[in-house]
């Protein structure tokens, strides 16, 4: 079983406001009269326009060496989230069909289409829609309905199975252990049908990757969404060329560890010829404390307290490992999203540590657009508006690029907001305009995109408050 935590840390879905405590809402302030015995009407609140959605994948190349690619591989196919090892090396073999059941979201249809259009025309897997012997069946269901049977997951892809109420026999029977598997043959992946169109576009591509592919996740791994810190929404070239792997002639289902990374050099070289005579990089092992921290950090027991410890000893493991990449930046990311409730100052030096650090490399620009929306949102409640410009510059087309609609909106709602405090009124107006469409695909209903566009407005200081 894979899980995609819905308790992982999503940079999106900090309030960017938590930075500045609880504020009124708008009708707060209004003057009404003691002797009103209802609530004051509100005109009806205009009508949103239409959704976007993303045209083309503009995937990254990866840029690291044949070696390093060959270590990842092997790292990531033969090994469990949890540390177990796997004994042998699995994939479908044959014409791989999925099947679609249950309620699919609007739009879903569409996002999964133009994903298996990617496996096919980028990873070079022979992947279709409809049934044989080589099944994935992907179920879309409640939220509530993943929740029964895994509290902490937001979707999650198991083998042995089609359908939810086939899971706890199949689990009890050894049938869903992934380690038993010698080949794939029918995996399910269960998926919400009541969340955001990113969100459940998000869970297809992370859990039909690992139906396919890789089953591991690592922190170390700055360019791909087999990574935990959820920075990359989309399936990244990395990924790509991951599963392109995956599926080579050169390996088979049942080929031990050694037998694949005997056959991986020359597989690299031939798939990905940029990296041959690039020389490999040491790697620094993410020690299980940090990871164990982490998520300690980000998870649903204990206090803020208790977490913000967690967020703390993950910072200093980091600095203890003398880490200077994007762990480092996360660590100091997550110490941020902790405790910017209640000390900006802290959190804003948090932020600019994790800012320096990612924006140094190309492969975390996504990572780095994430942080400078955090620092925007300090920007603008200090009245800042030159400054958030500044940090905002460029990063709409970061988020565009990774194709993270949430993202590009929050980006274009904070540039609206600066707009209007350096006096670019009809600038301002023509961006939150665009914002909205990007916003309906990232955060969904109407009354979630309202209450993004409120959250951000409410950053400015009261008294610059149009």
């Amino acid at each position: 079983m894979r899980v995609r935590n819905a308790l992982r840390l999503a940079p999106l879905a900090l309030a960017v406001s938590a930075c500045i405590g609880p504020v009124d809402a708008p009708h707060s302030r209004l003057p009404v009269s003691d002797e009103t015995p209802t609530r004051m009407a509100q005109p009806p609140a205009p009508a949103l326009p239409p959704m976007k959605v993303f045209a083309a994948p503009l995937p990254a190349a990866p840029t690291r060496s044949n070696v390093d690619m060959a270590r990842d591989f092997l790292d990531l196919s033969f090994q469990l989230e949890s540390g177990r090892d796997l004994p042998v090396f699995t994939r479908f073999e044959g014409p791989i069909r999925i099947a679609v059941t249950g309620d699919p979201a609007p739009g879903m249809l569409d996002d999964l289409r133009a994903l298996v259009k990617r496996l096919r025309s980028e990873a070079g897997i022979d992947i279709d829609f409809g049934t044989g012997p080589n099944q994935v069946t992907v179920n879309a269901v409640p939220s509530k309905s993943i929740r029964e049977y895994l509290p902490q997951a937001a979707c999650f892809v198991v083998p042995g199975i089609t359908s939810l109420n086939q899971y706890h026999h199949a689990r009890a029977a050894g049938e869903t252990d992934w380690a038993q598997l010698r080949v794939r043959e029918r995996i399910a992946i269960f998926v919400p049908n009541d969340v955001s169109p990113q969100e459940n576009r998000d869970c297809l591509h992370e859990e039909l990757a690992q139906s396919l592919g890789p089953l591991n996740d690592l922190y170390r791994l700055p360019d791909s969404t087999f990574n935990d810190d959820n920075m990359n929404s989309v399936l990244t070239g990395f990924d790509m060329l991951m599963l392109r792997a995956t599926y080579a002639p050169e390996l088979r289902s049942g080929m031990g560890r050694e037998q694949v990374a005997r056959a991986l050099p020359g597989l690299m070289a031939r798939l990905n010829p940029r990296g041959s005579g690039m020389g490999g990089s040491a790697v620094a092992v993410t020690p299980a404390a940090w990871v164990e921290a982490v998520q300690s950090a980000l998870g649903p027991k204990g206090s803020l307290r208790a977490r913000t410890s967690s967020a703390m000893e993950a910072l200093h493991i980091a600095r203890q490992e003398g880490w200077q990449d994007h762990r480092l930046a996360y660590s100091h990311f997550v110490v941020a999203r902790l405790i910017q409730p209640y000390d900006r100052e802290a959190a804003y030096a948090h932020l600019t540590v994790a800012w320096r650090i990612y924006n140094a490399r190309p492969e975390t620009a996504p990572h780095a657009a994430q942080v400078a929306a955090q620092l925007a949102a300090h920007a603008l409640h200090a009245g800042n508006g030159e400054m958030a410009l500044r940090l905002l510059q460029g990063q709409d087309r970061v988020a565009q690029r990774s194709e993270n609609a949430a993202l590009l909106a929050s980006i274009q709602m904070l540039q609206a907001e600066a707009l209007e405090l350096t006096g670019q009124t009809q600038a301002a107006g023509t961006v939150r305009l665009d914002s909205l469409g990007w916003a309906r695909y990232g955060f969904g209903p109407d009354w979630a995109v309202r209450a993004k566009l409120n959250e951000i407005s409410a950053l400015r200081p009261a008294r610059i408050q149009g």
